[in-house]
C-alpha cells in the first residue's frame, strides 16, 4: 500500500459517515495561512455538506478530482452536487449546480470537468509548460484545519499552503508519482493541504491576476508531503471538452 494517506479516502469518508479520523501526525489547509485572493476558487459540497474544492477555468466549467464524485466506487448523482462560487467565504458567493449529465472524467489523472450555468468570476489561466523541479508553487482550499476528526475543522474560509516541486523520482515522492504519469509531488513549505482540499488548485506564485494554474490537487500524507495532477499535460483533453467537442464517458479514478 503506498505510504500516503489519500486524500481520496478521506473525503469519501467525509460525504459517507461525517466524520474522519487521520492516522497521520500534521500540524493544519492545515498550518497554512488565509487567502487574500483566488476569485476562481470553488468549494464544493455533497447533500449541503462540504466536500472538496474546485477551480473555476471557464465561465462554464469548474475543474476538481475525479474521485470527489464517487461513495464507495459508486458516482454520486449531479442532484446532490452544488458549487459555492465568487468569495473566498463559503457561507457567501453564489450557488451553482452542475448541468445534467455535464461532468468528464479523464482516463490519464484524476480530474473531473463539471459543466454549470455561466458564473461571474474571474477564471484561472491554465499553465502550458511543465512544472520543473524546485519551483515554489501555491496550493488553495477550504479544507481541514487539523488531524483527527478532519469533517469538524473544514475551514469556512480560503486557506493557502505553500509547497516546493520534488524530482519525480525522488524516495518521498513514492506513491505520488510514476513513471510517464501526469501527477508531480511537492514538500511542504508552509501548511499541508488535507481532506476537503481535493480538486483545488495548485498555482504559481506571482501577482495578483497574473498566476496560471499548474495542478489539481489529489492527495497528502497530512506531514509534508502532497501530490497533484498536472494541468499542462491534460491541455488536449481539457480543451476538447470545454470546446465541445464528443465527450468521454466519466471515467472511475481508483484509490492509490
Amino acid at each position: 500500500m503506498a505510504r500516503r494517506v489519500r486524500v481520496l479516502l478521506l473525503t469519501l469518508l467525509l460525504v459517507v459517515t461525517g466524520s474522519v479520523m487521520s492516522s497521520a501526525p500534521a500540524s493544519a489547509v492545515i498550518g497554512g495561512s488565509r487567502s487574500t485572493y483566488a476569485p476562481w476558487a470553488v468549494r464544493m459540497l455533497i447533500d449541503g455538506t462540504p466536500a472538496c474544492t474546485g477551480t473555476a477555468i471557464s465561465r462554464r466549467w469548474i475543474i476538481t478530482a475525479s474521485h470527489c464524485f464517487f461513495e464507495q466506487g459508486n458516482p454520486v448523482a449531479d442532484k446532490r452536487i452544488s458549487f459555492r462560487v465568487g468569495s473566498l467565504d463559503m457561507r457567501k458567493g453564489a450557488t451553482v449546480h452542475p448541468v445534467p449529465r455535464g461532468r468528464v472524467g479523464s482516463a490519464k489523472a484524476d480530474m473531473m470537468l463539471v459543466e454549470v450555468p455561466p458564473m461571474k468570476v474571474r477564471t484561472a489561466r491554465l499553465a502550458t509548460a511543465r512544472v520543473r523541479p524546485g519551483r515554489t508553487v501555491r496550493q488553495y482550499g477550504w479544507g481541514a484545519t487539523c488531524t483527527g476528526d478532519e469533517n469538524s475543522c473544514q475551514s469556512p474560509v480560503l486557506k493557502q499552503s505553500v509547497l516546493r516541486v520534488l524530482r519525480p523520482d525522488a524516495r518521498r515522492c513514492e506513491g505520488y508519482t510514476v513513471p510517464g504519469g501526469s501527477d508531480f509531488c511537492m514538500a511542504k513549505v508552509s501548511g499541508i493541504p488535507a481532506g476537503g482540499d481535493s480538486g483545488g488548485p495548485v498555482m504559481s506564485i506571482a501577482p495578483h491576476g497574473a498566476e496560471v494554474l499548474l495542478g489539481v490537487f489529489d492527495g497528502s500524507d497530512r506531514e509534508k508531503t502532497a501530490g497533484a495532477g498536472e494541468i499542462s499535460r491534460q491541455l488536449a483533453w481539457i480543451h476538447s471538452v470545454i470546446q465541445g467537442q464528443p465527450r468521454r464517458q466519466m471515467h472511475r479514478v481508483p484509490a492509490r
